[in-house]
């Protein structure tokens, strides 16, 4: 905290030498070319509708589940946001409702990495169409290395294992109050490849300051990027114990199939019941729960839209999420894991 101190103190709250450190910490953490630390997610996607040069009624494909400022954003810049449904074992969106997207003007993809899963990437990347990657649930997790055509094993550093954020054209790593890495607000928009990054610091060099992330929030990311690995650490120790205690029950949680490779967002449960009697439950042993989608994208939708998204609705009627967090006790983790295997 003494570098948010120093902030204050000095009253350096403007953009400057900590939003510079943030970004030289993104970079060496994700390997990735460029990036630029903006006051939003959505001031970031403006940037990347600018490098893509995508014009006002083009059509970008969204989760269901995905945020709500995917929508208010895509909407805001004149663009059309075509939405999708997801799995429900995973809450992702698979290949063949983007294939179905396409087919109805889908001209870009801003796929959102939900709860810390990767998606298979190589199979949206197929596609030919840009695929921006939201992060901000999946920061630090790993695609796996990519054999070679006709070998079991990867060859060369472009089959090589890469990060979240490192598959897609541009990829956006949200730092706001709810995401795996937060600053209290922010975003910081990331370009893995150098072709890339030229066409994005055209406009990015021009940007207003009010676009730009200020020290403050930038000291508290700055932070939180350098404790990434210990906290990481911390909340996969509390999600194997949860996960364990669920099991017991008649609960689940969803389908990680690369669970080594996954960041520990949340510790989402999929009820088998109601959520009233789940979060009643719960505050009796002293257990808050919340909707995990309570403020994503068909949360805003009117209810005839809902309906069309048939595993999106049943996920965001019946998907909670328990307390995990890095700090969390040994007392309070005990709590949880008891009332997670006795759930109804």
């Amino acid at each position: 905290m003494d570098a948010v101190l120093t902030c204050m103190v000095d009253e350096k709250l403007g953009p400057g030498e900590l939003n510079a450190k943030l970004i030289q910490t993104v970079k060496e953490f994700t390997g990735c070319d460029g990036a630029v630390a903006f006051r939003s997610p959505a001031i970031a996607f403006s940037y990347v509708v600018k490098a893509l040069d995508l014009q006002p009624g083009e059509s970008v494909m969204i989760s269901a589940l995905a945020p709500s400022w995917h929508y208010t954003a895509v909407k805001n810049l004149g663009l059309n946001p075509l939405v999708l449904d997801v799995r429900e074992e995973d809450g992702l969106i698979s290949p063949e409702s983007v294939e179905e997207g396409i087919k109805n003007g889908g001209r870009l993809l801003l796929l959102h990495e939900t709860m810390g899963i990767l998606p298979k990437i190589e199979d949206f990347l197929a596609f030919g169409i840009p695929v921006i990657e939201d992060i901000s649930h999946s920061v630090g997790a790993v695609y796996p290395a990519a054999p070679a055509e006709g070998s079991e094993t990867p060859d060369n550093k472009e089959n090589a294992p890469k990060k979240a954020g490192m598959a897609g054209l541009y990829s956006i790593l949200g730092l706001e109050a709810n995401d795996t890495i937060t600053a209290g607000g922010g975003a910081v928009l990331i370009s893995p490849k150098r072709r890339e990054w030229i066409v994005l610091k055209k406009f990015t060099d021009n940007a207003p300051e009010t676009d730009i992330l200020p020290d403050m929030n930038s000291a508290l990311g700055f932070i939180q990027m350098k404790e990434f690995a210990r906290n990481e650490q911390a909340r996969k120790a509390l999600f194997a114990i949860f996960q364990k205690s669920l099991m017991s029950g008649k609960n689940k949680t969803f389908v990680r199939e690369a669970e080594e490779g996954s960041t520990i967002w949340s510790f989402p449960v999929v009820l088998s019941g109601s959520f009233k009697d789940a979060k009643q439950y719960s505050s009796r042993k002293e257990i808050e729960i919340r909707p995990a989608y309570e403020n994503s994208v068909i949360a805003v939708l009117a209810d005839e839209e809902q309906s069309k998204f048939i595993h999106a609705k049943s996920l965001y009627l019946r998907c909670v999420l328990f307390p995990l967090y890095p700090r969390l006790g040994s007392e309070s983790a005990t709590k949880i894991a008891k009332v997670l295997g006795t759930l109804p």
